[in-house]
């Protein structure tokens, strides 16, 4: 059984799925070295002079100023709910990533039920109650259940009445938040944990992590080129962290020796603060920092989990954005490290065992993430000469997505870049793949490519003239 199994190929295993699969292999298209998704919410980026500068100050602006979204700590939560639809939107969201230290309880009876409860209960750190009672009623409730509260227990209270007035008495009479129906579960995360956000540190960048499905992707590469389009082209402060210890290729990609690693801040995770990140990271650009692997087979590194995830917090905590280049491996960390990032991007090639593994990881992202954007899908090293290869269209409906980018096989690009130390936006500036990377940048940061405009000889000369004065 085992080698007849062996000798299927892979229009087999994609039959077995219910595929329409072709006989001849994917016919490239040399004309177009990158795709989208048909559908995936975000719009053209279009152009550097197509870019509109005042929508940008009004919606990306506060995105950046937002970050990344803040975990909640290690808590106590009681919810009382008077309604069957909140009830299940507190499940939803308690089982979400971001909560997932907390310990939830959810109830009905709404403010009736808190009452009572609290009789003969100790307090939680946070009460959720939702009351559909009249104003008046509502603030008699209100002051009830403040009676059987310590100091410093904190009350949300989901409410019917979206009444300005109401709302500041409320606040006034020490309730904390005050939400109106109807509501998704990330705005009931959001509000819980902007009530234990440290004032010291109130920012936090968003991470995007880039996994390979199998060994050779090409991952790093797409990382790497996308971190450098984001800090140059996008024009945002992104810090690129590579956590491949062993074999991580960021300081050879970007031709950069440098004596301090990322394994010197893992090994010692007590010791991570500004002081110590500052010293550790090498700033490669004005805008785009590196945090360097080891690369080296003369040590082995028994990092904790909890390590990589004080690592990454402190990094997020100074820059907008953090790029995290994965290592080829599946472990409680690396999970761990995936299912808390704001952005997944999984790396594979069109052939059956990237299409096992993608998918593989992309459902277990999924199913532990509802509700986060679903991973994003690059398929590298598409039209290898004699290669067969899973169509684009039928690599997509076997993961349950469109890839959003889907890049050419560029030997001769690649290559000299990898040995140059470049980035791809150096050896081929107008490359098609640099377009792709540009593009994928554009959908993280929500900024256009503001690419450096060429200057004419005319330009210079009429420059000097009028600088003569």
């Amino acid at each position: 059984m085992m080698q007849e199994k062996h000798n299927n190929n892979w229009q087999d295993e994609l039959e077995l799925e219910g595929l329409d699969i072709k006989d001849e292999p994917f016919d490239f298209d040399n004309e177009i070295d990158f795709i989208t998704a048909v559908d995936d919410g975000i719009e053209d980026v279009g152009s550097a002079h197509d870019f509109d500068t005042s929508a940008f100050e009004e919606t990306y602006i506060g995105e950046l100023a937002r970050g990344g979204d803040q975990p909640v700590p290690r808590i106590s939560i009681q919810v009382f709910c008077e309604r069957a639809e909140t009830a299940q939107l507190m499940q939803s969201a308690s089982t979400d990533r971001r909560i997932a230290k907390a310990t939830v309880t959810v109830s009905m009876g709404g403010m009736n039920a808190a009452i009572d409860f609290y009789q003969t209960q100790a307090v939680p750190n946070l009460i959720i109650v939702e009351s559909t009672a009249p104003s008046q009623a509502l603030l008699t409730q209100l002051d009830q259940l403040a009676s059987l509260c310590d100091d410093g227990v904190k009350v949300i209270l989901i409410g019917q009445a979206n009444d300005i007035g109401l709302y500041r008495e409320l606040l006034r009479r020490g309730v904390s938040e005050y939400l109106v129906p109807p509501l998704q579960p990330l705005q009931i995360i959001r509000a819980i944990s902007s009530l234990y956000i440290d004032p010291s540190k109130p920012f936090l960048g968003q991470t995007i992590v880039f996994v390979g499905a199998k060994g050779g992707t090409g991952s790093s590469t797409v990382a790497h080129n996308v971190a450098w389009c984001m800090a140059e082209h996008a024009r945002v402060n992104t810090t690129l962290v590579d956590l491949d210890l062993s074999f991580g290729t960021t300081g050879l990609d970007f031709n950069v020796d440098s004596a301090n690693t990322v394994a010197e801040a893992l090994e010692a995770p007590e010791r991570i603060d500004d002081v110590l990140l500052d010293r550790l990271l090498t700033r490669f650009t004005e805008r785009l920092t590196l945090f360097t692997a080891p690369g080296a087979l003369d040590k082995q590194f028994d990092i904790h989990q909890e390590a990589y995830e004080v690592l990454i917090d402190g990094v997020r905590r100074g820059v907008p954005f953090v790029v995290i280049d994965m290592p080829h491996v599946w472990s409680e960390w690396s999970k761990h490290t995936l299912i808390n990032a704001d952005e997944v991007v999984i790396v594979c090639e069109p052939d059956l065992a990237g299409l096992r593994n993608a998918k593989n990881i992309f459902d277990q992202v999924k199913s532990v993430r509802p509700n986060d954007s679903l991973p994003k899908i690059v398929l590298n090293k598409v039209g290898v000469p004699k290669r067969p290869e899973i169509p684009v269209k039928d690599f997509g409906s076997a993961i349950g997505t469109e890839p959003v980018l889907v890049l050419p096989f560029d030997p001769l690009l690649f290559g000299t870049a990898a040995n140059n130390g470049q980035m791809v936006a150096e050896v081929g500036p107008q490359s098609k793949c640099l377009e792709g990377f540009d593009y994928l940048a554009a959908s993280f940061t929500g900024r256009a490519p503001q690419k450096k405009e060429k200057t004419s000889v005319f330009d210079k000369l009429k420059s000097l003239k009028f600088g003569q004065g």
